[in-house]
């Protein structure tokens, strides 16, 4: 009997990185996961091995007619839908400054960041509502908090991030529902990976442990997030950042 038996969590950008992380530990804790992310071929390969505990769903999360549709699948398929964690993002062009940004590369990366979490928590909190009781964590990042020079898109996306996480745990804090957010430093990822290697280095550097954060580190803040035990905590940004953060 894992922690999560008998919990219901839906997890975007669940193919890779951190929401892949979030995914295989509560699904080995005994939770029954939905899964959407862009790349379903991902999805396949990496849970099948669950069977019906978890249910794949290929999905652009930009479109909101499609993610509420999604969300509703995964109420029907497993009756409820006690947690909801917004792990997709993308980083869209770095290592420019502010008057070269396109405006095409900003609307991509607020429409992917900020959109989709405000997609999923839209369709997904009456269900909570109806039942008095929900978890939602939306993933953002140490940059939302201080801003990284070079990366205004993903900056000021995590940012708003941040904040409707604050609004939100405002909103429904008499409702049995908690909303936080999750500020990670740099974490060990693919989209870490493919960063160029200057702009890992400008952020690492700042972390005073002088190192990534992995993977595991990252799953299990999450997972208390989300759980029942985390019930006096909402409106709030949680800190996984080596000690880079101080506020």
């Amino acid at each position: 009997m894992g922690e999560f038996n008998g919990q219901v969590v839906l997890i975007t950008g669940a193919a890779s990185g951190i929401g892949l992380s979030i995914a295989h530990k509560l699904l080995t804790e005994g939770a029954q996961v939905g899964l959407l992310d862009f790349n379903e071929t991902a999805l396949q390969q990496a849970f099948e091995q669950y069977g019906p505990d978890a249910l794949l769903i290929g999905i652009d999360i930009t479109d909101e007619a499609r993610v509420a549709q999604a969300v509703s699948h995964v109420h029907e398929q497993f009756g409820k839908i006690d947690a909801l964690i917004n792990c997709v993002g993308i980083t869209g062009v770095t290592n420019v400054q502010s008057h070269e940004v396109s405006s095409e590369n900003l609307h991509k990366v607020f429409e992917v960041n900020f959109m989709s979490s405000f997609y999923t928590s839209k369709a997904a909190l009456p269900f909570m509502l109806a039942r008095r009781y929900g978890r939602i964590l939306h993933i953002a990042s140490i940059a939302g908090k201080e801003g990284n020079a070079g990366m205004l898109a993903y900056s000021a996306s995590k940012a708003a991030v941040i904040c409707m996480a604050k609004v939100q745990g405002k909103e429904y804090a008499e409702k049995g529902i908690t909303v936080n957010a999750l500020a990670p430093a740099v974490i060990q990822t693919p989209l870490v990976d493919a960063m160029p290697e200057v702009q890992v280095k400008y952020m690492t550097d700042k972390i005073p442990m002088k190192r990534c954060g992995t993977l595991d580190e990252a799953a299990n803040l999450a997972a208390y997030i989300v759980s029942p035990k985390n019930s006096f905590t909402t409106g709030f940004t949680f800190d996984l950042s080596g000690g880079r953060a101080t506020y």
